[in-house]
């Protein structure tokens, strides 16, 4: 779990500053996780609801809300996800399909509320009266006073069709994990629709027990045909009312949303090949749209996390790359379809994300010159306000004078929580509380990376990690990559929780090099840009560039015996890498390797190499199955036989190559196992086996 069992997270803040709502575990041991509240001003934390009381802690999940996990990659139990209604009075969730809703206030309480079952996603309306949920693919309301609970779309037991789920790409690469936002009044409730029929279908066998039968998945693969995505006002008097838009270009929900400052809702869509964004409003009464801002770009329109946000005036909060950085822009939908939306950020700066709003201000993060440093910002009318200490990894949530700041540091492995009284709003007095962590300390040497920069052209951020006994200049040490390398996966930042894994590795004899390379994220538009098309030559240079330069900074580095570990796009790279550079290269572990692209979804894939037959040599020059023969270095592959994401196939097929060419490596099956491989045993044992495969590959023993 990365020692984050007993950590608070998950947090939402009150709008008047008071209450802060989150989630941890009893212990950094407990995997159980409960919801809590805490007062802003006098420090005192309550549980709200532990699973464990409720009886639902160890309950199987339906499969629908055990997808939605598998999509956020969460890997904790019991209570994952909350939400709340407008003033954070009632919170509702679910434990084994079964939704509760939980009284807020002082001396509240949490009941099981008698909705159908199995449901998903469970939300209260803005005013606490209602709470929507989904079963059997239908869109529900559920009345907390009566009980009265019913349909509001209802797909009718129609095969592959949904009311208020997102879609696979939606979860796994949008970052939109809802299909439904209720308006401000709560009386009705913007609604997608997602038809899965024209989706091909998969099988997810588990081979260790052939009674079962195979599981039936809809997976878009880079080149087939996508869900179709519709949407719906639906209104609470049994009203639906199609909201209508040029789907057949701009198939894709991005995101939506539907706030009380703008009234009425935005909704956010996408051209397939990702090219041409907009953002529209919708007319409720009707289902008319009309256009607010367009954005174009030759390789990618980038999707951006918390945007677009509502502020007083009916003034949106969107971002947009401009002089070589993204930035946030601000205005009326007059002046963003005019193109004359403020910006309010500088380009010395990259948006990362948007947190959320206070009043007129815009709550951010965003990286400098280093993108390791991810800091909290603050943009408004009264200019930019750097929220967080100028180094580390910051996000923030500010509301009525309260701010809450979650801080990661590179000299600590602990994540700190501040709860920071400005003096700035009546009910906020000056002061200052830290929240409790209840996670365990990993019995280690605390990391102490090396942040380093390489020397070539391309100036790749990179951390070097050394065994805590080892003294510079007493010997050489063999080398350890282990990077991510792709696009959305960052792995040099300025928190030391980021390297605990690695200096474990480090601990057992290992020079460890973690190196991100073009197409990772911080840096902005150009550098993420430098893999359209190309997702083997710029990687895999960077990661030569990197260790080479790491080397030359750091003569312990033995370069005759480096090997490469990864998982996902990490497991692609390591593979690439025996394939294409064993000059460089010795060993290789693949863990969850995408080996052939046109294997892996839509959304992603055509987002940086196109349709398939468009431009049938990005992926051709991307995949790994026709270097095959190359291989002479020893190489371990690893894969989850339960992985949806990256399936199982990617491997297969690839160990097929390489057995057809007569190239001895190694596979590792794990069954029942996901993209995510959480369970603790399999976790754990994989390190094991990881360092002995590396030891014997590189002729080295054990310290």
């Amino acid at each position: 779990m990365g020692f984050t069992l007993g950590a608070p997270r998950s947090f939402q803040l009150s709008p008047d500053g008071q209450t802060i709502i989150f989630l941890r575990s009893r212990g950094g041991t407990d995997p159980v996780t409960c919801l809590w509240v805490l007062d802003a001003g006098t420090g005192e934390e309550r549980l709200i609801a532990d699973p464990a009381e409720i009886g639902k802690a160890g309950a199987a999940d339906d499969p629908v809300e055990k997808a939605r996990r598998e999509r956020a990659r969460e890997r904790a139990g019991g209570i994952v996800g909350f939400a709340t209604d407008a003033a954070c009075s009632v919170a509702s969730f679910v434990l084994a399909g079964v939704v509760y809703v939980a009284d807020l206030r002082p001396d509240g309480r949490v009941r099981e509320l008698p909705t159908s079952t199995p449901a998903a996603d469970p939300r209260p309306d803005p005013t606490g009266t209602y709470v929507a949920y989904v079963s059997d693919g239908a869109l529900r309301i559920h009345e907390i006073a009566t009980g009265v609970d019913r349909a509001l779309a209802d797909p009718k037991n129609a095969e592959c069709l949904s009311f208020g789920l997102a879609e696979f790409i939606a979860a796994e690469e949008m970052d939109r994990s809802r299909g439904y936002w209720w308006a401000p009044d709560g009386t009705a409730i913007l609604t997608a629709r997602v038809d899965e029929n024209p989706v091909q279908t998969w099988h997810i066998a588990d081979p260790a027990n052939p009674a079962i039968a195979p599981r039936a998945v809809r997976y878009p693969a880079a080149g087939t045909p996508n869900a179709e995505v519709s949407l719906f006002v639906t209104t609470l008097a049994g009203n639906l009312i199609e909201v209508s838009w040029d789907s057949a270009a701009l198939p894709y929900l991005v995101t939506a949303a539907w706030d009380a400052e703008i009234g009425h809702p935005l909704v956010v869509v996408a051209s397939r090949d990702q090219r041409d964004m907009r953002i529209l409003a919708v007319d409720p009464a009707t289902g008319s749209t009309s256009l607010v801002r367009a954005d174009a770009d030759p390789d990618w329109v980038d999707i951006m996390t918390g945007v677009p946000v509502s502020l007083p005036g009916g003034r949106i909060a969107w971002t947009a790359d401009i002089g070589g950085a993204k930035r946030i822009v601000v205005g009326t939908e007059a002046e963003h379809a005019a193109g004359n939306a403020a910006v309010l950020t500088p380009d010395s700066i990259n948006v990362r994300e948007v947190t959320g709003t206070d009043g007129d201000a815009i709550l951010f993060t965003a990286s400098g010159e280093d993108p390791a440093a991810i800091l909290a910002w603050s943009a408004g009318p009264d200019g930019l306000e750097r929220l967080s200490p100028a180094d580390g990894v910051h996000s923030a949530l500010q509301a009525a004078g309260t701010r809450l700041l979650i801080s990661r540091e590179l000299a600590d492995s602990a994540t700190s929580v501040r709860v920071v009284r400005t003096g700035t709003a009546a009910t906020a007095a000056p002061g200052e509380i830290s929240m409790d962590s209840l996670a365990e300390t990993p019995n280690l040497p605390a990391p102490r990376p090396l942040l380093t920069w390489s020397t070539g052209l391309s100036r790749i951020r990179t951390a070097i990690l050394l065994p805590s006994w080892h003294a510079p200049g007493s010997g050489k040490l063999p080398v350890l990559c282990d990077p991510y390398g792709g696009p959305h996966g960052q792995r040099v930042m300025a928190a030391g929780a980021a390297y605990l894994n690695s200096q474990w590795f480090a601990e057992q004899g290992f020079a460890v090099v973690i190196a991100d390379g073009r197409g990772t994220p911080g840096r902005g538009p150009a550098w993420d840009r430098a893999v359209a098309g190309d997702f083997a030559g710029p990687v895999l240079a960077d990661q030569v560039e990197a260790l080479q330069s790491a080397a030359a900074q750091s003569p312990d580095l033995d370069l005759t015996k480096v090997a490469i570990r990864g998982w996902s796009f990490g497991g692609y790279l390591s593979a690439l890498a025996v394939l294409r550079r064993p000059d460089v290269f010795h060993a290789g572990i693949a863990g969850a390797p995408p080996t052939d692209w046109r294997l892996y979804d839509t959304c992603y894939t055509e987002r940086y190499l196109g349709l398939p037959d468009a431009d049938p040599s990005a992926y051709e020059q991307s995949s790994l199955l026709a270097d095959a023969p190359k291989l002479t270095r020893p190489l371990l592959l690893i894969h989850g036989l339960a992985d949806d994401n990256v399936v199982v196939a990617h491997s297969l097929r690839f160990s097929a190559a390489l057995l057809a060419a007569g190239r001895p490596h190694s596979v590792l099956p794990l069954s029942g196992v996901t993209h995510m491989a959480s369970q603790e045993d399999v976790a754990e044992n994989l390190l094991r086996l990881q360092v002995d495969f590396l030891r014997r590959s590189l002729g080295i023993e054990a310290k």
